[in-house]
């Protein structure tokens, strides 16, 4: 569990120019098979999967491209696990969640300008909303009798004032008041300057009325939230007490008293629990967590104690993975968890003595752009587990399993598939200078010819501690339909592969992991598939860097993109929207009290070494890996005379770097028009290009 760096040249818009190309098209032309950026608007994803409690029926959200928007729209779906049958059941909506006795659904949905929670009961088809409280309900879990809802929101505060300016003319348009920011952590990512106010947990009954507030005070209190059987109390997570802002992750497992609103903090350690769930007899609580050693990684494990989280033991100490999500068995007996092996997450039955059966291994995630590793699951009463899942050829479905077997409910993309030619992806075998075997794929053009050399791009994921693995991912089917085979590696750091190989890089990042990915790049060329004479590299976040650090120790590359890198420690650290983290968990010491560590492990560092054509990609609104990093590195390949051009994706942060469909292709289009400038003949057949 750790936060995740997950860390110009303008083009026109693919789909735009390719939906031109399509209406000036004579009716004899028939439509390409190659993936293009247009086919992005027409995917679909599954995420959210809520299976029923008797387990008969899924509801589970849909995410799909609204091409008029150029924004991805989420809808409501029910499925029928016997028939597999799909019926709407909101145009839009998320977070749903199935009362204890399955006739009623509860959903958050926009209503006006903000979102609202909705109330469907499944016998009449009707909806309610249930509150009208401005504040986006979140986490949304049912009391046990199904008569309230409780919720996290945001409650409004007060501006900071300093000062005041003299008093304005009556019809006088003056500037904006100033802007005092005091907190610590004064921006986030993706919503951008933190606005007054605080989130908390709030109670409402099943059938609407008025909303009732449960926390209080200059502290941000989160989800999921679980009942206790009694229906009294709520267990959650949050930081707390006098130096809750200067913590980064030393979150505690709380609980809330429903009537009198006393809370009771139940662990203490240094270090994170979270995600509490109550088991079904209400005599024990499990949730994740770890002690906080300040290493780069750490395996978040399931732990167990009493109702009160005392005598707390951990069932997966010795799994050596990070458990993602947890829930228990309707019988108390066991929990159900998910966790990443070796690049694919799984889901495992988990016995009380710690005891791991696994149970599914092909959990797909909800993201388009890349291969990372992730997925969501829910189970039922009886045992059946509803989960995201799938592989390279297309993005996560709805699958069920049950009694060992597993079955693919929804076939989202079918219609895509048969229409397009995508690339296949194989498993590679790399062996790093050290001798330890690192996982790798290979995805080339649909149709290579047998032995032809291909120009290659190496792929590199952020993180750094995260996973790849062998999923969908628009940005490998686009760079290969374009005629390069698409490389991708986890390289030590990465996590899914115990906690001493995420943590070969904790203090030293980058160092080794580049050696690693450089001897995946050496088996993609043993093995025949790649052109030594036509490399490429690319990657975003942890992969801007070092993409950034390889083309400063090598230049066997043709052409490089870094995508939202972090170039300079010491100006990051001091920038990025978690104040305290970089400084905390990366380093031994602060960035005036050892400077020369920050720049050591800097990318701009080895600027002077340059020569490789390095294309710069960022989002506009990043608070992550601010602008500045990229801005920077842009500047001092200027300054060097290195070939290099800045593309910014307008109003995009760091996770929402590919959020719009539209910029998502034209980021990839962007990418491929600056290696194939320095493409040469690949094959012996491809021209060079100008």
């Amino acid at each position: 569990m750790r936060l995740s760096l997950a860390i110009a040249l303008i083009v026109a818009t693919p789909a735009a120019g390719i939906a031109q190309q399509q209406q000036n098209a004579s009716p004899a032309e028939a439509p390409t098979r190659a993936f293009t950026g247009a086919d992005l608007f027409g995917l679909a994803i599954a995420a959210d999967p809520q299976i029923s409690p008797d387990g008969r029926t899924i509801i589970y959200v849909r995410r799909s491209a609204d091409v008029m928007t150029d924004r991805m729209q989420s809808s409501l779906w029910l499925i029928d696990v016997a028939s597999g049958r799909q019926t709407p059941f909101a145009t839009q909506g998320s977070n749903p969640r199935w009362s204890p006795d399955g006739t009623r659904v509860a959903y958050a949905a926009a209503d006006g300008d903000r979102s609202q929670l909705f109330v469907r009961w499944l016998s009449s088809g009707s909806s309610a909303r249930v509150t009208s409280f401005p504040g986006d309900p979140q986490a949304l879990a049912w009391s046990p009798d199904g008569g309230q809802l409780a919720y996290v929101a945001t409650v409004a505060g007060e501006a900071t004032t300093l000062g005041k300016a003299p008093p304005k003319p009556e019809g006088a348009k003056w500037a904006e008041p100033l802007t005092v920011i005091d907190r610590i952590n004064y921006r986030n990512d993706g919503p951008g300057y933190v606005k007054p106010g605080r989130d908390h947990l709030f109670v409402v009954a099943a059938d609407g009325g008025a909303a009732r507030q449960l926390t209080f005070g200059a502290f941000d209190d989160g989800g999921p939230l679980s009942w206790t059987p009694d229906g009294r109390s709520i267990v959650f997570a949050a930081i707390r007490g006098p130096e809750a802002d200067r913590q980064v992750m030393n979150s505690d497992v709380i609980a809330v008293d429903v009537a009198s609103g006393a809370l009771r903090t139940l662990t203490s350690r240094d270090g994170p629990d979270a995600k509490p769930i109550v088991s079904p007899d209400g005599a024990r609580i499990a949730w994740i967590g770890f002690d906080d050693k300040r290493r780069s990684y750490e395996n978040t494990q399931l732990y167990i104690g009493d109702r009160n989280a005392g005598g707390a033991k951990s069932l997966t100490a010795t799994l050596d993975r990070g458990i993602e999500d947890a829930a228990w068995a309707a019988d108390g007996r066991s929990l159900f968890a998910s966790y990443d092996d070796r690049g694919q997450r799984k889901v495992a039955r988990i016995g009380l003595d710690g005891r791991v059966t696994p149970l599914v291994d092909n959990v797909g995630g909800d993201g388009l752009d890349r291969p990372y590793t992730g997925g969501e699951f829910s189970v039922s009463r009886n045992g059946m587990i509803a989960y995201t899942g799938g592989d390279a050829s297309a993005p996560a479905d709805v699958w069920v399993s049950s009694g060992g077997k597993a079955r693919r409910l929804t076939q989202l993309n079918a219609g895509l598939a048969a229409a397009k030619a995508l690339a296949p992806v194989r498993k590679i075998a790399v062996t790093a200078p050290d001798g330890r075997s690192i996982d790798a794929w290979i995805a080339t053009p649909p149709g290579r010819p047998a032995g032809k050399r291909l120009p290659l791009i190496l792929e590199i994921h952020g993180g750094p501690n995260s996973a790849y693995g062998p999923s969908f991912a628009t940005d490998v089917q686009l760079y290969a339909a374009a005629g390069y085979a698409v490389l991708w590696t986890n390289p030590r750091g990465s996590t899914s592969y115990g906690a001493e190989f995420a943590n070969l890089i904790d203090k030293k990042y980058p160092s080794a992991d580049y050696d690693d990915l450089i001897a995946a790049v050496d088996a993609a060329i043993a093995d025949g598939t790649a052109d030594p004479d036509n490399l490429f590299v690319t990657g975003g976040s942890g992969g801007g860097v070092l993409t950034a650090w390889i083309v400063g120790k090598t230049n066997r590359f043709k052409a490089a993109a870094t995508q939202k890198p972090v170039i300079n420690w010491a100006s990051e650290a001091l920038t990025m929207d978690n104040t305290l983290f970089t400084s905390r968990y990366w380093f031994t010491k602060l960035p005036w009290e050892d400077p020369m560590s920050y720049w050591n492990r800097s990318p701009l560092s080895l600027v002077g070494n340059v020569k490789t054509p390095t294309l710069v990609v960022v989002g506009s609104d990043d608070y992550r890996t601010p602008v500045s990093e990229s801005e920077q590195y842009y500047a001092a390949l200027q300054i060097r005379g290195v070939p290099t051009a800045l593309v910014k994706v307008p109003g995009a942060s760091h996770g929402g770097f590919t959020a719009r469909p539209s910029q998502s292709a034209a980021k990839a289009s962007a990418i491929l028009a600056w290696f194939d400038r320095y493409r040469t003949g690949a094959g012996g057949d491809v021209a060079p290009k100008p």
